[in-house]
C-alpha cells in the first residue's frame, strides 16, 4: 500500500493551448465568505473607465493560505535575483517591471 500512496502523491499537470498562453491582469480584487475566496484577476486600461473581470478563481482558504506561502517565497527569491551590487531592498526594482498589486500591507 505504502507503494501506491508514493506513485499518487505525484500530481501529473495537463497545460492545454488554450490556457497555455496566459492571461495578463494588472488588477486583483479580493473577496471571501466563511467558506471561500472569491480572487477576479482585471485587464485595467488607462483612459478606459470600465475595467473588464479577466478570470475569476475561487479558492478554499486552505487553498489561499497555501497560495499566499508559495507567493510569498517566490516574491522573495525574484527580489533576490534582482538584487542589484550594494542594493538592500530588491522591492524597489523589481528589474524594470511594474511594483506587485495592491499596497504594503494590504490583502
Amino acid at each position: 500500500m505504502d507503494e501506491n500512496k508514493t506513485q499518487s502523491d505525484e500530481i501529473q499537470v495537463d497545460l492545454p493551448e488554450s490556457v497555455a498562453q496566459g492571461t495578463y491582469a494588472n488588477m486583483a480584487i479580493i473577496a471571501h465568505s466563511t467558506s471561500e475566496f472569491v480572487i477576479d484577476f482585471i485587464g485595467l486600461v488607462p483612459g478606459v473607465p470600465k475595467a473588464k473581470v479577466k478570470s475569476r478563481i475561487i479558492m478554499t482558504p486552505d487553498n489561499v493560505r497555501s497560495l499566499l506561502h508559495t507567493l510569498d517565497e517566490n516574491l522573495r527569491q525574484f527580489d533576490e535575483m534582482m538584487a542589484h551590487d550594494g542594493d538592500d531592498d530588491a522591492s524597489d526594482t523589481y528589474g524594470g517591471m511594474l511594483p506587485p498589486i495592491g499596497k504594503p500591507g494590504e490583502a
